[in-house]
């Protein structure tokens, strides 16, 4: 088998590259970045005879194309600006895909990767990814579903790449539409900082005070959750408390709009000053707590009894005391093994459906949770009967 890392070199997509070759049966690792120094340097550091580099430029998308043919799958790091055309790269390919982002660039590609008898799944990080496997681990085991409620906090820094900054502005876009809840059938758009809600966090985070984002789960839960008639998903997620302070005061003010306005005579976007200030800065790049947390409620019936689902995951300390998830790297590791993992089920011909999948379409919970713990990655549940006269919003308010 063979695998193409497309932007490989990143931040995040390294980790996945990395748990490829620390687990995966993959006989060729390709790292494609268009960062060629980034890129030779990784694979000196991996030092595996699997490993090799191609410098490769999405935006050249016939020579792309040319350097994905013959590869059984390409596993996507790239930035969801970037996800429509390294889509349409790997469709033509007629290689499997997978990428993080899953933000609906890709499915105009569905028919393509049908023709070529292949599978794209858009999302599968920790959020979107390992969050619908939680979901459906609860739904799975209730014969009809009420609410579900997906919530995360995602502990980095605010800009330690140029990826992580796009996605800061690109979640509190006041103009966005796809910050969305699905309500009783309907999708309902809501404003940032929509329907705060009082979540508790395994340590060491603890409580946080987290809103509604534009992911992709509410599309694809409401999609998979259909026949059990679920009347409520609300996907939220906050960062660092000093990240939360930050955008909400540019929000506030209306940066996060991206105003142009002049200096010096030339016209440049307040926000894009502020994001490459962020990336160059040591605020930018550093924060107290590093990590990721999951947080996944499910309410419905089984057997007319009214039951709640609470899922968590842990992971191994980003206080040094374990080899590999120093500080950032407990947070990259996070987001890159889920991917790294999907991304052999998917090139091992284990998801029989083609085109482009929704996660719940594509994989078994239970398969990735046993992966996640073979890397000390471990996702826990508490379920509980719940009286019919509790007021849903009244629990963690």
């Amino acid at each position: 088998m063979k695998v193409f890392c497309l932007g490989g070199a990143g931040r995040i997509c390294r980790e996945a590259v990395l748990d490829l070759v620390e687990h995966s049966d993959f006989d060729v690792i390709t790292i494609g970045d268009f960062n060629e120094e980034l890129g030779l340097k990784l694979v000196k550091e991996l030092d595996d005879p699997r490993v090799n580099f191609v410098k490769v430029n999405v935006f050249n998308h016939e020579g792309t194309v040319k350097q994905l043919k013959g590869y059984d799958i390409v596993m996507d790091g790239t930035t969801i600006s970037l996800n429509g055309r390294s889509t349409a790269c790997i469709a033509e390919a007629g290689c499997h895909g997978i990428n993080l982002n899953g933000f609906g660039a890709e499915d105009e590609f569905s028919e393509i990767f049908k023709k070529h008898n292949r599978t794209a799944v858009p999302g599968f990080g920790m959020t979107p990814g390992v969050t619908q496997m939680m979901a459906m681990h609860a739904a799975n085991q209730l014969d009809e579903v009420e609410s579900v409620r997906v919530s995360h906090g995602s502990f980095r820094p605010i800009a330690f790449s140029k990826s992580i900054t796009e996605t800061t502005t690109y979640e509190y876009d006041p103009e966005l539409p796809g910050r969305i809840v699905f309500e009783k059938g309907e999708f309902v758009q809501v404003p940032p900082f929509a329907r705060p809600r009082k979540i508790q966090l395994p340590e060491p985070y603890g409580e946080t005070i987290q809103y509604i984002i534009p992911h992709s789960e509410t599309r694809t839960l409401a999609k998979a959750l259909e026949k059990k008639r679920v009347q409520l998903i609300e996907v939220r997620g906050t960062w660092p408390k000093q990240n939360m302070q930050l955008v909400r005061s540019l929000y506030d003010y209306g940066i996060m709009r991206n105003p142009k306005i002049e200096i010096n005579g030339q016209e440049v976007g307040v926000m894009d000053v502020i994001g490459d200030y962020l990336f160059q800065s040591k605020e930018g790049q550093e924060t107290e707590l590093y990590g990721y947390s999951l947080h996944i409620e499910v309410v419905g019936k089984k057997a007319g009894v009214k039951k709640r689902h609470v899922l968590y995951h842990t992971h191994p300390a980003s206080d040094g005391s374990v080899k590999g998830w120093e500080k950032l790297r407990a947070y990259t590791r996070n987001v890159g093994i889920p991917m790294a993992i999907a991304t052999e089920i998917i090139a091992k011909g284990l998801v029989q459906k083609t085109g482009v999948l929704i996660p719940e379409e594509a994989f078994e919970p239970s398969m990735i949770f046993e992966e996640l713990k073979k890397r000390g990655i471990e996702i826990h549940e508490e379920i509980q009967v719940v009286e019919e006269s509790i007021d849903e919003e009244a629990i963690n308010a």
